[in-house]
């Protein structure tokens, strides 16, 4: 069976008996969420503002059209630009161009007072140039950069926010770590804790990381508890799991104190979102064995935990379900259909060894539910090596080697041999030998 060959080269893996990595900053989700609430606001807010003088802007647009610069051209229609579905304020506004409509927005967004609607005009700016080439996008960004830092003289937290993100993609630390710090002081809960953001191409970071890390300022465990502390007044869910990482392992300057530790994981965990689950899982492993005579030891109530997790998406709860149904662990009866649902979220955030586990399963199936199949299980092993998974590298020289879900291929099956064997797989140095 195919379970016991990936058990019998399965990388060493242990019941928790400590803080395991998992209790490092998070990684967390892209801004997408952040960026599409930021421009679907605008639209709504300046729809109301255009609507009435859409035709008088489509007929002398002279005077509008020289507060922007004209739209860069894409070599594309205007219906696959970045959200303009959403720019048309009304049925007049479908009779001007893009070039028009942007100007139209720009124009209106200058003659509010409206802070925010400003700021949302900024941040769509930015967001709809990044398909554009580096010279095309120059003049959205410009004026992006030029509205935001108005607003940021003038005190505007989100603008302040944002601008930071901006310098701090560069990366230029100098100048997003004062922003950084005012936003933090007008009590931008995002701006006081973002902890070790990599979205991508773009790096956010906090004032407190700053701190923490030394990024455009001296290091300073202090101010980074100061700011932690800030953003989680503000109920900030990733703020206070950090807080309660430093209260227990004692870093940051902190004194070890389980038990608000303990406080701050619990309050995280209420406040939990997709993008900061961490605290749920935190508490479920610390559950697991129980810790000092403060955290009791509950497994029933770890599985409760893991599973609020993992239907907010986060791959290692969804992984610790899957194998747990898999294998019994936590109390848990093996549960094919249970075990594949789990280890199917945790495959979708990128979790390797979760794809990995999927392949098993779908290699020999369950004599019950699940049926085998040898094309989804080359399919998830293949994934899986992708990821790094020395025994999915291992597997697919296996596959090839036997001629599983395709035809024997043993200059195939070397090649997927060696790449396990340059990772260290010793099965796979021995398979090089004999082959």
């Amino acid at each position: 069976m195919f379970k016991e060959f990936k058990n019998k080269f399965k990388s060493n893996s242990e019941e928790v008996d400590q803080l395991p990595s998992s209790a490092s900053t998070p990684v967390l989700s892209t801004p997408t969420n952040f960026i599409r609430k930021r421009t679907n606001s605008v639209l709504s807010k300046l729809a109301s503002r255009s609507s009435v003088q859409s035709m008088d802007i489509g007929t002398n647009s002279s005077s509008s059209s020289n507060s922007m610069p004209s739209t860069p051209r894409h070599g594309r229609s205007n219906a696959s630009l970045p959200y303009h579905d959403h720019l048309k304020p009304g049925n007049n506004a479908e009779l001007l161009s893009y070039d028009k409509t942007m100007a139209m927005y720009l124009d209106n967004a200058k003659r509010t007072n409206d802070p925010r609607i400003q700021c949302d005009l900024a941040v769509y700016l930015f967001e709809s140039s990044k398909p554009l080439s580096l010279k095309q996008k120059k003049p959205y960004v410009s004026e992006a950069t030029k509205i935001l830092k108005t607003l940021a003289l003038r005190g505007h937290a989100e603008s302040q926010y944002y601008l930071a993100n901006m310098f701090a993609s560069k990366p230029d630390f100098g100048n997003a770590f004062p922003l950084f710090v005012q936003a933090a002081k007008h009590q931008h809960a995002d701006a006081a804790y973002r902890s070790q953001l990599t979205f991508f191409d773009i790096h956010y970071f906090s004032a407190a990381k700053c701190y923490e890390d030394g990024l455009g300022c001296l290091k300073n465990k202090s101010k980074a508890v100061q700011y932690y502390k800030l953003a989680a007044t503000l109920n900030h869910p990733g703020a206070m799991y950090r807080l309660g990482l430093a209260d227990i392992n004692g870093d940051l300057g902190l004194q070890r104190n389980i038990r608000d530790g303990n406080k701050w994981l619990k309050r995280s965990a209420v406040a939990a979102t997709p993008e900061y689950p961490h605290a749920l899982h935190e508490l479920g492993l610390l559950h697991e064995k129980g810790l000092s005579d403060i955290i009791f030891k509950d497994v029933s109530y770890s599985i409760q935990l893991y599973r609020q997790a993992a239907d907010l998406g986060y791959a290692p709860s969804a992984y610790r379900l899957g194998e747990s149904f898999e294998y019994g662990y936590l109390g848990c009866k093996i549960d094919a259909t249970n075990s594949i649902y789990y280890y199917t979220i945790a495959a979708r955030q990128g979790d390797g060894e979760a794809c990995f586990a999927l392949s098993a399963w779908y290699l020999v199936g369950d004599d019950k539910k699940i049926k085998p199949n040898e094309e989804k299980a080359l399919y998830y092993a293949t994934l899986a090596a992708e990821k790094g998974s020395l025994q999915a590298a291992f597997a697919l020289g296996y596959f090839a080697e036997v001629g599983i879900a395709q035809a024997q291929n043993l200059v195939l099956a070397k090649e997927w041999y060696q790449k396990a064997a340059n990772g260290g797989n010793e099965q796979a140095k021995k398979k090089l030998i004999s082959i």
